[in-house]
């Protein structure tokens, strides 16, 4: 697998051959462009020496905080985010042995497991594991049966509504307008329209 998420040849480069730097990048989107949260990873692997979940859980909190402080930030939000990561990260490590790919392969769970199993990680709601369900089946050859259903309207064929949906500049530019309607339609229903 190759994705082509951020923009930066390195960033993508650890999102296609480290599952938890791609967890991580999904952790982080939020309250960001979708190329910050995912460059992220590559940010903090740069910082420290390392993307393994036992490493980044064993670091000390507020020096971790610092990690994200430094300038370009890792995250707008550092303190929470920096304390989101590592909870990650030791579950990770405590939970899958340190083997994020663990999460959707061992078993060999179908859909709806996978995404129950990214439902139970720290940060990771409905929406955020249907998404990265989404991005596995879409764009890292996850096999397992009834992703496409498990992950929802996010696993649907041509559809751009997500990261899973972005492969180019041009796939990004449709995300972007699909998530930028999404939020006029909901202002709107909000509102009541006006």
């Amino acid at each position: 697998m190759e994705l082509h998420i951020t923009g930066d040849p390195a960033a993508d480069k650890l999102l296609s051959d480290d599952a938890f730097a791609l967890l991580t990048g999904m952790l982080l989107d939020q309250q960001v462009t979708m190329e910050s949260a995912f460059a992220g990873p590559e940010k903090i692997r740069t910082r420290i020496g390392s993307m393994d979940p036992a490493a980044i859980a064993r670091y000390a909190p507020q020096e971790f905080v610092e990690v994200f402080k430094e300038r370009p930030a890792v995250h707008r939000f550092p303190g929470s985010m920096a304390g989101r990561v590592q909870a990650l990260a030791e579950t990770v490590h405590s939970d899958w042995n340190g083997d994020a790919t663990a999460i959707w392969t061992q078993g060999d769970p179908d859909g709806p497991e996978v995404l129950r199993r990214l439902k139970a990680l720290p940060g990771f709601g409905e929406q955020k594991a249907k998404i990265f369900l989404a991005l596995l089946g879409k764009q890292c050859g996850l096999q397992a049966k009834g992703w496409r259903e498990a992950a929802g309207h996010y696993g649907q064929k041509g559809a751009f509504l997500s990261v899973a949906d972005i492969v180019d500049p041009e796939s990004l530019s449709k995300v972007r307008s699909s998530k930028q309607a999404a939020k006029a339609a909901a202002k709107a229903a909000k509102t009541g329209g006006t």
